[in-house]
């Protein structure tokens, strides 16, 4: 079931969000329509306070090309626990911010420890668009925005033009 995606600004993207600590099948089944939201928007990540879930959960599949397969990753309390020196720059974009996009310079690799749907614990090292992506959705869970690493004239412009974009929708 598709979810509705909260707009910025909105209160629950500011906060920071709670651990999972017991692996319902409720819960797995968020997971689950937080990947057929993200899919349908399109998007390549989502995380749990975008939809208004308090709690540590992101998905994300950075597979773009129509031949591939996707690989679709449901992380429930991902942990960054190493990142590069090395840092790299992608122009981010979020669905909490549609429309709206520019050049954020993370890390370009980090390793991630997360448990699965099926409570197995996992680690994997991602770089390029998988690094960027993960750690744009875990901040989420953080209540950190891509936003937040702009100066705030830009933060500013963008969030006028978000709550403009609210206001229009909600005359619709």
């Amino acid at each position: 079931m598709k979810r509705p995606i909260l707009i910025h600004p909105d209160p629950r993207l500011k906060k920071v969000v709670d651990p999972v600590e017991d692996l319902t099948d409720a819960l797995r089944q968020t997971a689950d329509d937080m990947l057929e939201t993200m899919y349908d928007a399109p998007g390549i990540g989502l995380a749990g306070p975008q939809i208004g879930l308090m709690n540590r959960l992101i998905v994300l599949d950075c597979v773009k090309e129509e031949n591939e397969t996707p690989r679709p990753l449901i992380m429930f309390n991902p942990k960054v626990i190493a990142a590069s020196d090395e840092r790299s720059v992608y122009e981010e974009g979020c669905l909490s911010i549609p429309e709206q996009y520019a050049e954020v310079e993370r890390p370009a690799e980090v390793t991630v420890t997360w448990m699965d749907r099926d409570g197995n614990p996992k680690e994997e090292t991602f770089d390029g668009l998988w690094s960027t992506c993960v750690q744009h959705e875990i901040d989420h869970l953080d209540g950190k925005l891509f936003i937040d690493y702009l100066s705030p004239m830009k933060r500013q412009m963008i969030t006028r033009k978000m709550q403009k974009l609210k206001r229009e929708r909600a005359r619709a």
